[in-house]
């Protein structure tokens, strides 16, 4: 590997780091595995095809808003992470880093929207699945009960201000999980917790069905998740 190609390989992984959330395009960190990685050859990130029909979660979530949501919102931020990588290491092959700022910036806005819908998708499904055993018991080691955690999900994601996401995290530190807001995605997070539940309250989310009424929006997305997906990413997390 040439300086040039250190270089660039550098910038994807710094556009990693950037976006929010570290779990990037290395297929897993910290044991949680987000797809398989979302990088094409040439190394540009790639869009998910998502892993059911369109209508598969109706009536909770309708299939408009799935279309919308994916084919237009996610890869919105798909094509942008790609450009601020693009950008990212074109100031690095020309060391004219005077609009850096603005690049990590969009690094971040559309590298957060792209991993963070990665596992949204995911979250979700037509059938919801089982919590496991070591979720269940995490789920009442840190919130009381399961229901304790389904009121506090739903209350702190409907409270989000402006745009953002509801996100349940597995903490290294306290060996628990946390309930944490992410207002813009790109914003206030908590760097070393991992996630293993998010819920996108951004409006294009549910505007089309729910309108202004986003707890019942929540509501409805707790019935569509996919208990199995979120008990194999703590499974991986406390490993």
């Amino acid at each position: 590997m040439n300086k040039r190609e250190f270089l660039k390989s550098s910038a994807l992984l710094g556009a990693g780091i950037t976006a929010g959330f570290t779990q990037i395009n290395l297929g897993s960190v910290g044991g949680v595995n987000f797809t398989p990685p979302s990088l094409d050859e040439p190394g540009e990130y790639l869009l998910p095809v998502l892993p059911y029909d369109y209508n598969a979660l109706e009536p909770y979530i309708d299939e408009a808003t799935m279309k919308l949501h994916h084919d237009v919102h996610h890869a919105g931020y798909v094509k942008g992470l790609n450009n601020a990588t693009k950008k990212v290491a074109e100031a690095m092959d020309s060391g004219d880093f005077s609009l850096i700022k603005h690049w990590e910036r969009e690094l971040a806005f559309h590298g957060a929207g792209h991993f963070l819908h990665n596992m949204f998708w995911k979250n979700m499904g037509p059938t919801p699945g089982i919590r496991s055993n070591t979720l269940e018991k995490y789920l009442t080691k840190s919130f009381g009960s399961f229901e304790r955690f389904a009121t506090l999900f739903k209350q702190a994601t409907t409270s989000v201000e402006g745009s953002g996401w509801g996100i349940l995290a597995f903490q290294p530190d306290g060996d628990r999980l946390v309930v944490l807001q992410a207002e813009k995605h790109q914003n206030q997070t908590q760097w070393v917790t991992i996630p293993i539940l998010v819920c996108d309250v951004w409006e294009h989310a549910y505007y089309l069905k729910y309108q202004s009424k986003r707890a019942d929006y929540i509501t409805a997305f707790m019935k569509v998740v996919n208990w199995d997906a979120v008990s194999e990413n703590l499974e991986r997390a406390i490993k």
